[in-house]
């Protein structure tokens, strides 16, 4: 049994069954794959895809338990491999983190800025996708770490730890007549809403508040992109909801409206995949993006047994608000 061919079978899972795109992103050629893969399963004595003809149909039984070990295995071998360049070169490296448009625009540009001029020499990638997208690419070692609100609860083999609350705000033209009605969530369902695609950023929270109170506003339009709903809203096409933090640069015509006694506050978290070695600016990183994200922090959430326990270091921790 090679690592090889145990990447093989992880990577082939990983890109839907298609051995020609799995040979593409590996720069190798698709005969070798498939020989590869036939030879381990013939030393293991099963099949760990089932197939018909020469195409791949689904994973086996076994072979979903395979593939998963393999995948636990290459992440060790990583992890081996990170822990070695630690001690060999302690400010070197990459960083890829993997977030949601919002965060990429508003919470991270002056913590990047100032772990660029910290750390030179490390090489840093940022992937924007929906929050299930992002949670996905931290699971599979595509990112080292995953910032969202929404969706990381949903994969187990993630350590979450929560970094700051939020809360929103409405946007509307100048001379909306909602700027001289109370803001409640009665007066804004009135109108036609322009917010978040399901999902992203707090999206959960705010369908939730209207829900509570029996309300069932017409949502006109979603994006993902703050960007693009403050642009919507200012064409007229209905109320904005969006974070609190998306409104620092608003565009000229456009007027906010604090409403965060309307909804409840969402928690925004940094996630990374359990078994990861954290280089020393890896915990630079998160520290500077959550000041009480401290290494021994950070190592006793590592620590926990389970997502509940580690929940419960931060019970008595006043996160920051942005």
């Amino acid at each position: 049994m090679k690592l090889q061919q145990l990447r093989y079978i992880w990577e082939v899972a990983r890109h839907d069954l298609n051995v020609s795109a799995t040979a593409e992103s590996l720069f190798t050629s698709q005969p070798g794959i498939s020989k590869q893969i036939r030879m381990l399963e013939d030393e293991l004595g099963v099949q760990v895809f089932a197939r018909s003809g020469k195409h791949l149909t689904h994973v086996t039984p076994a072979g979903e338990v395979i593939i998963k070990q393999a995948g636990e295995i290459l992440s060790k071998v990583q992890s081996i491999k990170q822990a070695a360049q630690e001690y060999s070169a302690q400010t070197e490296g990459s960083l890829t983190i993997s977030t949601t448009h919002t965060q990429a625009r508003y919470a991270l540009p002056k913590i990047i800025r100032g772990f660029i001029d910290s750390y030179p020499d490390v090489s840093l990638h940022m992937h924007q996708g929906t929050p299930v997208q992002i949670a996905e690419e931290a699971a599979t070692g595509r990112a080292d770490f995953a910032i969202a609100t929404e969706a990381l609860e949903h994969f187990k083999d993630l350590i979450m730890m929560p970094c700051y609350e939020w809360n929103r705000c409405v946007v509307v033209p100048e001379g909306h007549p909602l700027i001289d009605m109370p803001l409640t969530l009665e007066n804004i369902a009135s109108f036609p809403l322009v917010t978040y695609v399901f999902g992203f950023t707090g999206r959960s929270q705010l369908d939730d508040a209207f829900t509570a109170k029996n309300l069932d506003p017409q949502v006109v339009f979603t994006a993902a992109d703050a960007d693009v709903i403050k642009t919507y809203v200012k064409l007229g096409l209905g109320v904005g909801i969006l974070a609190k933090m998306a409104v620092d640069e608003v565009a000229d015509g456009l007027v906010v409206l604090d409403a965060s006694h309307l909804f409840q506050s969402s928690i925004t978290k940094i996630g990374f995949r359990k078994g990861t070695f954290l280089r020393g600016y890896m915990y630079d990183f998160m520290q500077r993006f959550a000041p009480h994200l401290n290494k021994e922090l950070v190592d006793q959430a590592m620590a926990c047994h389970d997502q509940e326990a580690r929940d419960k270091l931060f019970d008595d921790i006043e996160l920051p608000k942005f």
